[in-house]
C-alpha cells in the first residue's frame, strides 16, 4: 500500500471516503454487471473495515471510552454484516438486492456520522483517551494488507456478527 495515514483515525476515515465514492458510483451504475462488481467492492472494503475496527481499533478503546459507545458500534457493524452477506450472495436482478444496497449505504452513513461526529463522537473521544493512535495505525496496516492480500488470493469468508444472536433460517 502506497497510501500513508498520520494516524488510526485518519485510516479509518479514508476507508469512510472510499466506501461513500463507492455508494454514489454504485447509484450512478447503469448495468447489471457493474452494479454486482461496485456491490463486491463496497463488501469487501467494509468486511475488511470491521475486522480492523473489530480486531484493533475498539479493543484499544475499551474502558478508556464510554462503553455504550463501542457496544452500539458493535451492533450497527452486525446490523451492515446481515446485509453484506446477503448482497454478497445475492444478483442485482434479484428482489430486494438495490434497496439492501441502498439501506447499507444509509447505516454506513448513520455509523460514520456517529464516529466522526465532532466533540462527542467515538473519535473525539479515541483521541482524548491517550491510546498511541500512530502505533494503532501500524497494526490496523498491517492487518488491513494481510485481509487485502486473503480477498485477492481467495476471498474473504462471510462477515461474522460479534453481538448480535442470528438465527439460523
Amino acid at each position: 500500500m502506497t497510501e500513508s495515514f498520520t494516524d488510526a483515525i485518519a485510516l479509518l476515515k479514508a476507508d469512510h471516503r472510499k466506501v461513500e465514492t463507492l455508494f454514489d458510483t454504485f447509484t450512478a451504475a447503469k448495468s447489471s454487471s457493474q452494479k454486482k462488481k461496485i456491490a463486491h467492492q463496497v463488501c469487501i472494503e467494509l468486511k475488511i473495515h470491521t475486522l480492523i475496527e473489530e480486531e484493533i481499533f475498539y479493543p484499544a478503546f475499551r474502558g478508556k471510552i464510554e462503553n455504550d459507545t463501542l457496544d452500539e458500534a458493535y451492533v450497527e457493524h452486525d446490523g451492515a454484516k446481515v446485509l453484506i452477506n446477503d448482497i454478497e450472495a445475492a444478483s442485482p436482478e434479484d428482489d430486494f438486492f438495490e434497496a439492501k444496497v441502498k439501506v447499507l449505504s444509509e447505516e454506513i452513513k448513520h455509523h460514520v456520522h456517529e464516529e466522526e461526529m465532532p466533540s462527542e463522537g467515538m473519535f473525539a473521544q479515541c483521541r482524548k483517551a491517550g491510546v498511541d493512535l500512530v502505533d494503532l495505525r501500524d497494526r490496523m496496516l498491517a492487518r488491513k494488507q494481510e485481509l487485502i492480500a486473503q480477498a485477492k488470493a481467495d476471498g474473504l469468508p462471510p462477515a461474522r456478527p460479534t453481538a448480535l444472536n442470528l438465527l439460523a433460517a
